[in-house]
């Protein structure tokens, strides 16, 4: 769902900057990412209207990438105002071209390490996967408690961990492939993303707002998937491959290079797939007192 997922967006959801020559397989895998979680997205943006006090009239993105959170924004307030805020003016032009996006939602190119841009006073933040990549997310925390008015709501959705795809065994290499890629990017990203899993209901209550208790989302997909499964599995696992070449063995890199090929044993023609994939969210209100 990362950057997605994620992504703040120069960011993926596998926690590395992108750079131009990507910037398209990103917004793919964020795209395919948008249509497998679209029922978890939601799910939670449904949970966020049950707690909002009133229905919001201005909705700010941060860290929009392709707009999957800005979109599903928009078809759940159609009354609101939805503003897109993203630093890749790429990922913004993608969003803008979608069906519809040009006249439901603005895009606000701006770098959130800089600064919040000023939006106005907005009802509704919603903050999927950016948090994470934040050089101070502290500072932004509360800029952002600053431009809600009081009663509004911020939504942080997070990933504790990548989707998974694939059975223990999938009839070649090791048994447990996938679990010893989560292993060793998990490893990386301690030292890459310290924030990446960070505890954000702690962080959200020291810069003043009044937290909902944490709530997990999961998606849980099995056969039959429907056709974009594959190559959701496909772009993802391609994604993480560029960044495992120094942390798993020859034979697992091989049998990962046999996955996210394009012959038949590729993710791409496998029956086996399953979709497992979960969000953590926290809903945080600027007091009305505040």
């Amino acid at each position: 769902m990362h950057n997605h997922h994620h992504d703040h967006s120069s960011h993926d959801h596998s926690g590395h900057d992108h750079s131009s020559h990507d910037a398209g397989d990103l917004g793919n895998l964020l795209d395919l990412d948008a249509e497998m979680l679209h029922p978890l997205l939601a799910d939670v943006i449904a949970w966020i209207g049950e707690l909002a006090d009133a229905e919001p009239l201005r909705i700010a993105d941060l860290g929009a990438g392709t707009g999957t959170g800005a979109l599903a924004l928009a078809e759940r307030f159609p009354g609101a105002e939805i503003i897109a805020v993203d630093k890749d003016p790429e990922m913004l032009e993608r969003l803008l071209a979608k069906h519809g996006a040009r006249d439901r939602v603005r895009a606000v190119e701006a770098d959130l390490d800089a600064a919040l841009p000023d939006l106005g006073a907005l009802d509704l933040v919603w903050a999927a996967s950016s948090l994470h990549h934040l050089a101070d997310p502290d500072r932004l925390l509360g800029e952002v408690l600053a431009a809600l008015r009081p009663g509004g709501l911020l939504a942080a959705v997070e990933m504790d961990s990548f989707p998974r795809f694939l059975p223990d065994d999938i009839g070649f290499g090791r048994p447990g492939l996938e679990a010893r890629c989560h292993a060793a990017l998990a490893e990386g990203h301690a030292a890459q993303v310290p924030l990446f899993g960070d505890d954000w209901g702690t962080r959200l209550r020291r810069a003043g707002f009044a937290v909902e208790p944490e709530r997990v989302f999961t998606a849980d997909l099995r056969a039959p998937l429907p056709p974009a499964a594959g190559p959701y599995a496909h772009a993802f696992l391609s994604r993480l491959r560029t960044r495992l070449d120094d942390l798993l063995d020859a034979g697992d890199l091989a049998a990962l290079d046999r996955l996210t090929g394009h012959g038949p044993e590729s993710l791409l023609h496998r029956a086996d797939l399953t979709v497992r994939a979960k969000r953590s969210v926290w809903a945080a209100k600027r007091p009305l007192d505040r």
